[in-house]
């Protein structure tokens, strides 16, 4: 029973593999031609003939209707157009410049010449530490930290052996020994 089985299942098999591999289009078919063994005659085997490739044909393709332009009726000729001259733009006129406004000077009169008076009134002088504490105490009056102002105008007028006049400024009348003075920040000392 087996064997029936496998029997039928290899006829099965085969058969699947003819149709399979013999798929041929009509054309093809017709092509072929089936020479018949004759078993009385000698077989001589005639070459293959070999399938040629069969041409593409593809539909025709309706021809595109051909769009014609609108005519339009001619127009009448243009009259000839009259040269224009170019636009010119009128010339810029620039109004009159006043005429410089002078002031008369009155005739020189002889005056004697002004002295300059000097903005400052000149530094006093220290001999000791005690011109320093008066002068130092009206040079710091309006500072905002006075205790400090004193302590470092002291110093410098100690070294220097001189104090600005006014509240505020003039250090350049001490000279450089007082301008050049630094802490050890290197910020000016004296105030």
């Amino acid at each position: 029973m087996l064997q029936k089985m496998a029997s039928k299942s290899i006829l099965l098999l085969g058969i699947f593999l003819v149709v399979a591999t013999k798929v041929y289009s009509y054309e093809e078919d017709l092509k072929i031609v089936v020479n018949y063994a004759n078993p009385s005659a000698p077989s001589v085997l005639a070459p293959p003939v070999k399938p040629s490739p069969t041409p593409v044909v593809t539909a025709p393709t309706p021809p595109s209707p051909v769009k014609t332009p609108p005519t339009t009726p001619p127009s009448p000729p243009s009259p000839p157009l009259a040269k224009t001259p170019p636009y010119q733009s009128p010339p810029i006129v620039k109004p009159p410049s006043p005429p410089p406004v002078t002031t008369p000077t009155p005739p020189p009169t002889s005056q004697p010449p002004i002295a300059k008076t000097p903005l400052a009134p000149p530094t006093p002088v220290v001999k000791s530490l005690k011109d320093c504490v008066p002068l130092c105490g009206y040079r710091c009056q309006l500072h905002s930290r006075k205790n400090l102002c004193l302590r470092a105008c002291v110093t410098c007028c100690n070294r220097c052996k001189c104090v600005p006049p006014g509240t505020y400024g003039n250090r350049e009348k001490c000279g450089k020994c007082y301008t050049d003075m630094l802490t050890r920040g290197n910020r000016y000392k004296c105030p």
